[in-house]
C-alpha cells in the first residue's frame, strides 16, 4: 500500500490525517473550496439572516398556537448549545422552549452546573433523559472493543433517539440545534461515522456486547429517514447560522449573564467525549480534531491561520488529567487498567468492518437528489 505523502492546505491547517482529503494545484485543499462554493451562498451571518431568522420564528409560533411548547432545543451544557438557549429566550422571550439534555452517565460536574444555570435563569422547562447506566457501560465497553474511530456513538445516538421521541410526545415539529457553520464547516468524513446509523449501533453490540439492550432506544433506518422528517414532519433549523456567531464573544456572554463556565475543549463537558477527542482520536486514529474545528474558525473568520497552527501546538492532554481521567474511565466501564491499556493497543477498524445502512444511506440521498431535480 502506497503511503500519500505529507501536505498541509496553504488557506486551513486540514492535512492529510484526513485519508479523502483533495488539493489544488495552489495546495488549497478541497474543505476549503467547498466552504466558499456551498456553504457561503446558504450562510447569514448579518443583518439579513437575522430577519430570515425573525421570519422562521414567527412561523414556528403560529404554528404551534395552543400547544405546550413552539419547540425543542438539544441542551449539552457547550457553548453552542448554551448560547443559542441564552439567545432564542432574550431574541424571542414569547418562544415556548424545551430543553432536551441526556445523561449517559458521562457528564462532568461542571457540565451538570451550567446546565442548572441555563434552565435556571433562562426560565427554561428541561428534560432529562437518564440513560439506563447498565445498558449504556454495556453498549460503551462494546464501542470501545469494536476499535471504531467514532466512540461518542453510543451517547449521540442516545440523544437523538431521545429528542425525537420527545419531540413526538409533545407534537413539537421544530428541532432547534445549537450546529453551526462558523465553527464546525470542516469535519472531514473519514474520521469518525454517522451516529444515526442503529444498524450500525446494533451489530457492534451484538458482537461485543454481553446483556440486552431492553431501555436503550435504537433508531431504524425507516425512523431517521421517513417517520420523522417526512410523516412526523420534525424540522431540523440552525439559527445560529443566521446570526453572527463569534464563539469567543459567545463565551463572554454566556460567562456574564448566565454564569456559564469554560471547559477549557470542544465537547469537553463529557468526561468520556474529552478523552476520546483529545486522546483515542490522535493516539489511535492520529485524528487532531482540533484542525477540524480551527479550520472552520480560518474559514468563517474567526481566527489566522497562524493562530490555529500556535494553538495546535499546544497539548492535547495534560499528563495527570490523562492519567485521572484514565482511572476513571476504566472503572466506570468495569475495567483494570490493564485489560483498558490491551484494548487501546488493539488494531483499528473502520465502520465498513461492520454491517450498516451506509449503502442505504448513499441509495437515498441519490433518491432525493434525483427528485429535487
Amino acid at each position: 500500500m502506497d503511503i500519500r505523502e505529507y501536505q498541509i492546505c496553504k488557506n486551513c491547517i486540514m492535512d492529510t490525517t484526513d485519508a479523502e482529503i483533495i488539493f489544488d494545484k495552489d495546495g488549497i485543499c478541497n474543505h476549503c473550496k467547498y466552504f466558499e462554493t456551498t456553504i457561503k451562498p446558504i450562510w447569514f451571518p448579518n443583518a439579513e439572516g437575522k430577519k430570515k431568522l425573525d421570519t422562521i420564528i414567527d412561523t414556528i409560533k403560529k404554528d404551534n398556537q395552543g400547544k405546550d411548547y413552539d419547540c425543542v432545543i438539544g441542551l449539552s451544557g457547550g457553548v453552542d448549545s448554551s448560547y443559542l438557549a441564552y439567545i432564542l429566550r432574550t431574541e424571542y422571550p414569547e418562544l415556548k422552549i424545551l430543553a432536551i439534555h441526556i445523561d449517559a452517565g458521562w457528564n462532568s460536574e461542571l457540565a451538570v452546573h451550567n446546565i442548572e444555570n441555563i434552565v435556571k435563569m433562562l426560565d427554561i422547562d428541561l428534560h432529562t433523559g437518564v440513560i439506563n447506566w447498565e445498558e449504556m457501560k454495556d453498549l460503551q465497553l462494546a464501542y470501545f472493543k469494536s476499535q471504531l474511530a467514532n466512540q461518542d456513538v453510543p451517547q449521540d445516538h442516545a440523544f437523538f433517539a431521545t429528542l425525537y421521541d420527545v419531540a413526538k410526545k409533545y407534537n413539537v415539529k421544530y428541532f432547534l440545534t445549537g450546529g453551526n457553520y462558523a465553527t464546525e464547516s470542516i469535519l472531514p468524513s473519514s474520521w469518525g461515522y454517522n451516529a444515526d446509523d442503529g444498524t450500525q449501533l446494533k451489530a457492534v453490540h451484538k458482537q461485543f456486547g454481553m446483556i440486552k439492550l431492553k431501555q436503550y432506544k435504537v433508531l431504524t433506518f425507516f425512523k431517521r429517514k421517513f417517520y420523522y422528517p417526512y410523516i412526523n414532519k420534525l424540522k431540523i433549523i440552525r439559527p445560529l447560522d443566521f446570526l453572527e456567531y463569534n464563539k469567543d464573544e459567545a463565551k463572554e456572554i454566556i460567562m456574564e449573564k448566565i454564569n456559564w463556565r469554560d471547559y477549557g475543549g470542544k465537547h469537553h463537558e463529557s468526561r468520556f467525549t474529552k478523552f476520546f477527542q483529545a486522546h483515542w482520536l490522535p493516539m489511535k486514529f492520529g485524528y487532531d480534531k482540533r484542525r477540524a474545528h480551527l479550520s472552520s474558525l480560518i474559514v468563517s473568520g474567526q481566527t489566522t491561520r497562524e493562530e490555529a497552527l500556535k494553538e495546535l501546538s499546544n497539548p492535547l492532554y495534560d499528563e495527570i488529567e490523562l492519567k485521572e481521567d484514565k482511572e476513571f474511565l476504566s472503572k466506570k466501564m468495569g475495567l483494570t487498567m490493564n485489560e483498558f491499556n490491551q484494548i487501546m493497543s488493539m488494531p483499528n477498524k473502520t465502520f465498513k468492518d461492520y454491517p450498516s445502512d451506509y449503502k442505504k444511506d448513499i441509495l437515498f440521498g441519490k433518491i432525493k437528489s434525483w427528485i429535487r431535480k
